[in-house]
């Protein structure tokens, strides 16, 4: 598909944009639900996991949506086939990343009502807010890493098979 120069410019930076915003709203996603989890305080924890759901779906779900549109459209424009090792490999990274980030939305979602009831009742966290929030932060290496990786892809585009 043939992009005129300005289209190119304006694709492969909507590209990058998104890739900034995955990036960025996952780390500070990340930040921001431990710090209120350190803080054992439900009520805290409610209000941060609601923020920080609605900037999952606002934000990550965004860039998810645009990111293989525009990587689709750079790679007609640069000629690059979809069989390049470095986009293979980014593909296998996305479905990682979204197998991931998908169990983590939930888990928020039950995290932030475990945590409106527990203050709502005046009670300790119960121990399903403690078990989500372990594995959530399990989850959250690969499914982050996996992004990150694919950043590092997007750079380099290695050559591992022709």
């Amino acid at each position: 598909m043939a992009l005129g120069a300005a289209a190119y410019l304006i694709v492969k930076y909507l590209h990058v944009l998104g890739a900034i915003v995955l990036l960025g709203t996952g780390s500070g996603i990340a930040f921001f639900m431990l710090m209120a989890h350190r803080t054992g305080d439900a009520a805290f924890i409610a209000r941060t996991a609601a923020v920080v759901v609605f900037a999952d779906w606002l934000f990550t779900a965004s860039a998810v949506l645009i990111q293989p549109v525009t990587g689709y459209l750079l790679l007609g424009a640069n000629a690059a086939a979809l069989k390049q090792s470095w986009v293979v490999a980014s593909l296998a990274l996305y479905v990682v990343a979204g197998a991931f980030w998908l169990p983590v939305v939930w888990m928020q979602m039950r995290m932030r009502d475990l945590a409106a009831a527990a203050a709502a009742a005046r009670t300790p966290l119960p121990a399903a807010y403690q078990r989500l929030f372990r594995l959530w932060f399990l989850f959250g290496f690969p499914g982050f890493g996996s992004v990150a990786l694919i950043v590092w892809l997007m750079i380099a585009r290695p050559a591992t098979w022709p």
